[in-house]
């Protein structure tokens, strides 16, 4: 018999596909010592009595309470690390001047270590609290802070993918938060490379490094060309905004004669291993050039509201195959918990769906056929998330990463419902006061 490093016991919810979610009563969840789920045992097979007794003689065992659920750990696509001490705030503004007057001056704040430290240490901590196991993080311009960031991830045991922000053009960035230049940008960024190489070792759960241009306006040719050319030199992921706000389109429309999806994939940003923020303003050639690229994007419904001019998409993207995950997008986005955004996401599909002015007539007022449900957004959650990343995480299944989050129902339900409700009331209802535990790569961060 073999002996697990933890065995879960209790029911669980996890994404099939983007339309299906399985649930499973009654089930072990083994974990071995590597951190994967090396067994899911029903209770109809022969040893599943075994496991739990071995289990207890062991002091591996986790039985869940009646009211426990286990769910796949959340995977956070899009978080602007430094901008956390201003979430919540000026959301009113326009992007161009949120950027300007409250977020470059914040974001420029991390070339101080102590700081740095100081509110990475909390975020991690927070979005793990929340359930998110796994985060895609914009750093800033200065390394200094972007190793904070680094050490916290791994401090944690977060799985976590840090980018040094790239921003060298003069004309659309402040002198005091820029990159000196093209050249110093692109030495910078494989220093950070290999900084993080370094610390990485002997680590269970690595940070990953992200090429990061923030976004088209920010950038010179000379930059994006150079930062293409790291990403293929060392197979890294890539990240930026595309097709986020008017003011961003129209930016590329008038620099480059053409849309900023195009001149990414130009410079050589566009591939299996980027992911793109937003989208809310993807037109059928640039979702097109998305699905051929392997393009992942970042849902992020709550700051889309604020910031995006448009409602994303989604049920188009994911029914044409594209790789769709969600994100807070902090400070954007104000609440640092995938649920919310979870609800957000299907809340904002609604309105696309049916319109929302009401002087159209109903038949020409929406999109029709837009909306989302509670299992598409947990979809993108995890397993649309995974796919952005290409992890083998975001399922409770064998082989996968035990990534995983135990939270206990909000409200009684006096035997009313049945699973599917339970899993709705759970997707609508959780909030940080209801995830009990979570766990990154079989170990309990919560």
């Amino acid at each position: 018999m073999m002996i697990y490093k933890t065995v879960l016991k209790g029911r669980y919810y996890t994404a099939i596909d983007q339309n299906q979610v399985d649930y499973q009563p009654d089930s072990l969840v083994c974990i071995d010592d590597g951190g994967t789920i090396a067994r899911i045992v029903l209770a109809d097979e022969d040893d599943y009595t075994t496991i739990i007794h071995t289990a207890e003689q062991t002091g591996t065992l986790v039985a869940l309470a009646d009211d426990q659920v286990i769910l796949p750990g959340f995977i956070d696509l899009h978080v602007h690390a430094p901008q956390w001490p201003n979430a919540g705030l000026a959301l009113d503004r326009p992007l161009y001047e949120w950027l300007e007057e409250y977020t470059f001056p914040l974001e420029a704040k991390f070339k101080d270590a102590k700081y740095a430290h100081l509110v990475y240490d909390n975020l991690v901590e927070t979005l793990l609290a929340n359930g998110t196991t796994t985060a895609l993080y914009f750093g800033s311009v200065d390394n200094t802070g972007n190793l904070e960031l680094v050490k916290s991830c791994l401090s944690h045991h977060q799985r976590g993918f840090v980018g040094k922000v790239v921003m060298d053009n003069p004309e659309q960035t402040p002198d005091y938060y820029r990159d000196e230049s093209a050249a110093v940008a692109l030495d910078e960024t494989e220093n950070f490379i290999h900084e993080v190489e370094k610390l990485n070792k002997d680590q269970s759960i690595p940070v990953t490094p992200v090429i990061t241009p923030r976004f088209l306006p920010s950038c010179t040719d000379e930059v994006l060309y150079g930062l293409g050319k790291l990403a293929n030199k060392y197979n890294l992921p890539i990240q930026s905004h595309c097709s986020e706000s008017d003011w961003e389109n129209g930016y590329a429309l008038e620099t480059h004669g053409k849309r900023d999806a195009a001149v990414l994939d130009e410079f050589g940003l566009l591939t299996d291993k980027s992911v793109m923020a937003h989208g809310t303003l993807l037109n059928d050639e640039d979702i097109k050039r998305f699905k051929d690229r392997g393009v992942g994007v970042a849902h992020c419904p709550i700051s889309n509201v604020y910031f995006g001019n448009a409602v994303f998409p989604a049920k188009k993207l994911l029914s044409e195959e594209v790789k769709v995950g969600l994100g807070t997008d902090i400070s954007g986005g104000y609440d640092p918990s995938v649920y919310q955004n979870i609800r957000q996401a299907i809340m904002s599909s609604r309105m696309l769906d049916e319109g929302v002015d009401s002087e159209i007539s109903p038949g020409l007022r929406g999109k029709h056929q837009a909306a989302i449900t509670a299992k598409n957004a947990f979809y993108m959650a995890t397993v649309g998330g995974a796919k952005g990343l290409n992890l083998t995480t975001g399922q409770i299944k064998q082989g996968y990463a035990a990534d995983l989050q135990i939270v206990h129902e909000k409200y009684p339900t006096f035997g009313h419902q049945g699973p599917e409700d339970t899993f709705e009331k759970i997707m609508y209802q959780t909030t940080v006061s209801e995830i009990d535990h979570v766990m990154t790569q079989g170990v309990f961060a919560k």
